[in-house]
């Protein structure tokens, strides 16, 4: 099968292998810092690779007849999934502040409780 765009192929072949190369390195060093610079490298790769299949797919017209064709956009799907993935570890939610219990303010009552017990 002949793809209208080999370039595509072995780029996204080799920005895909060394994402995965510096993550799967990374998994064996002991500092968290190391492992979130190279996931944030890998990130910006995965960010150039998105905007090199935005370009290519604006520029890719399947020839008439041409039974199989390659689903630019399908891709790009995957692409920033795999990006949010790796933005959403590297930038955790922070935990909500809790919602603070109501303060009543007034602390004088006119009867002391052992006085009203007494009362009854």
């Amino acid at each position: 099968m002949q793809f209208p765009h080999p370039d595509i192929h072995c780029l996204t072949s080799a920005l895909l292998l060394a994402a995965l190369l510096g993550t799967a390195s990374s998994a064996f060093a002991t500092d968290a810092d190391v492992h979130r610079r190279e996931l944030a490298a890998a990130l910006r790769q995965i960010e150039a690779l998105d905007r090199f299949i935005a370009t290519v797919a604006s520029s890719y017209q399947p020839a008439a007849g041409e039974r199989y064709y390659f689903d630019h956009a399908r891709l790009r799907k995957d692409v920033q999934r795999v990006r949010a993935g790796i933005h959403d570890y590297l930038t955790p939610p922070r935990a909500q502040p809790r919602d603070p219990v109501e303060l009543l303010g007034d602390y004088r009552q006119s009867v002391r409780p052992s006085d009203a017990e007494e009362a009854r």
